[in-house]
């Protein structure tokens, strides 16, 4: 493959390790408060969740729920040749999002966490809608 590697994947890579950071403290958060008899166990059930481990696992669940969405939009865009001025923009607020997103939900700051929630939506809309004009 030759030439440069377009920014809006590079931002879809941002992304992902976006998702392994926000994976790795949730898990280091939940850890701390459960019994290391169950971390070392088969883990059958799952122990209850503290109040900041339960938001960093919610926010990864809502991570999971948009990820893959932006990941296909992004590949689609590229695939069609239609990366753009909306797909970098898109991109560049999905990503710039989803990292203000994380800490805004696990110290639990309401108004602006919601906020930030609905711009890394329009970005994702953003890339998707240049899949059709």
């Amino acid at each position: 493959m030759t030439g440069t590697v377009p920014a809006e994947l590079r931002l879809l890579g941002v992304a992902v390790i976006i998702g392994l950071v926000q994976l790795s403290w949730a898990t280091a958060v939940a850890r701390r408060d459960q019994d290391p008899k169950w971390v070392l166990g088969p883990q059958d059930d799952k122990p209850p969740l503290g109040e900041q481990a339960a938001r960093l696992d919610r926010a990864f669940r809502n991570f999971m729920e948009t990820f893959p969405l932006f990941a296909a939009a992004v590949v689609a865009a590229d695939l069609m040749g239609r990366l753009g001025a909306l797909t970098m923009w898109g991109s560049a607020l999905y990503v710039a999002a989803r990292a203000l997103y994380v800490p805004l939900y696990a110290f639990g700051v309401p108004v602006a966490r919601t906020l930030v929630w609905i711009v890394g939506s329009l970005g994702l809309l953003l890339v998707i809608a240049a899949l059709f004009l």
